[in-house]
């Protein structure tokens, strides 16, 4: 069965302009993410730095982080706020945010690691390499617990844990494509104990450089160099939808904390947004001067920072854009819902008693008379 496209027609909102700029890096930037406490981005760079930022000013805090030399390719937030990991030329490294000082170093990748991801518990991390190899780190005991997986992927660009961590999934660079275009550019499912595949994932027609899991665990998003967003379902691991919109490769995709909203980066110099509700897109593309690297959502997912081959990042308002068009139910999480539920339900009742009410009170008078 075909997956349905979904076209990139949204509601046209008026021209998306940036929150805030950061300007310093030498180099192309590869990741931005946002620190605790609302007031800080993070950076990392060509230029073999990470940065911090204030988030309202748009100026540097504090020095640049620097350890060892080349690019830093890759960095992820710990769960508990409190840890950076990033990847780089010569390996990964556990950061102490409050220092800006390495923790850590974990070493035997033979080419860069362009891909961290932290386990949901914060007890393990996962790296992916252009050695074709993926790792899974013990952070406490600082030792390689899972690999290498030999994943088959030449370069891996893309590693993520399931919700449950009981999953892991990659995707990467594969082989030229033979005369007949068979897909050579698959994601791949693996055992998070064993390191076994369970799974591949056949639909990218070129090399699959970001993935995603939704928070429920049911979905598995992701996106390629064929300039195409698709969910699968992690059930039957079957596509069930084509998200058409980026005119070029999409280089990475985020989810936002409560799950109804999906931002991707794409060389096409654009990022997107999308309503996973329905798979449709959100507002006009954030315009951006270069290629744009990477995309990701502040803790209350109400701002979205994007890194770019500029030398610049960037911060942009999701709740002004949701509330232009109509979609602020976007920014709602679970508890929001519920509590938004509970009170249409007390005043379904709220009104059922006045009418009773009403009609109880009509009906004594007219008695009394």
């Amino acid at each position: 069965m075909t997956s349905p496209t979904v076209a990139s027609v949204a509601r046209e909102t008026s021209i998306i302009t940036p929150r805030q700029k950061f300007e310093g890096h030498t180099g192309t930037v590869f990741g931005a993410i946002y620190l605790p406490g609302g007031q800080r981005m993070m950076t990392c760079s060509a230029d073999g730095s990470l940065r911090v930022w204030n988030l309202k000013s748009g100026k540097q805090i504090g020095d640049n982080w620097r350890d060892g030399k080349g690019a830093v390719c890759t960095i992820a937030l710990s769960p508990d706020g409190k840890k950076v990991v990033s990847g780089s030329m010569d390996g990964v490294r556990l950061w102490n945010i409050d220092t800006g000082k390495v923790i850590m170093k974990w070493t035997g990748n033979t080419e860069r690691v362009w891909t961290v991801c932290w386990s949901r518990d914060g007890r393990r991390v996962l790296s992916g390499s252009w050695d074709g190899t993926a790792r899974e780190w013990d952070v406490e005991k600082g030792e390689m617990i899972l690999g290498p997986i030999k994943t088959g992927h030449i370069c891996v660009f893309t590693v993520v844990y399931s919700p449950d961590m009981t999953m892991l999934a990659t995707g990467g660079r594969e082989l030229p494509q033979n005369r007949t275009g068979d897909n050579k550019s698959p994601i791949k499912i693996w055992d998070a104990k064993t390191g076994n595949l369970v799974a591949i994932l056949k639909g990218h027609t070129h090399w699959v450089m970001s993935l995603a899991w939704t928070p429920d665990g049911e979905r598995l998003i992701s996106g390629s160099h064929d300039d195409s967003i698709r969910i699968w379902d992690t059930t039957t691991w079957k596509q069930i939808a084509l998200l058409d919109g980026h005119t070029n490769a999409v280089e990475s995709i985020a989810i936002s904390p409560n799950g109804h909203v999906l931002a991707s980066a794409s060389i096409d110099n654009t990022a997107r947004l999308w309503n996973l509700d329905n798979n449709q897109p959100i507002s006009s593309p954030f315009h951006h001067a270069d290629d744009v690297n990477s995309v990701s959502f502040s803790a209350d997912g109400k701002l979205l920072a994007t890194g770019c081959d500029d030398k610049n990042a960037y911060t942009w308002d999701l709740s002004m854009i949701l509330n232009e068009a109509g979609l602020d139910e976007l920014l709602l999480d679970q508890r929001d819902n519920s509590r938004l539920a509970v009170c249409d339900t007390f005043l379904t009742y709220l009104i059922a008693f006045q009418h009773v009410h009403s009609r109880l009170m009509l009906h004594n008078d007219q008695s009394i008379s």
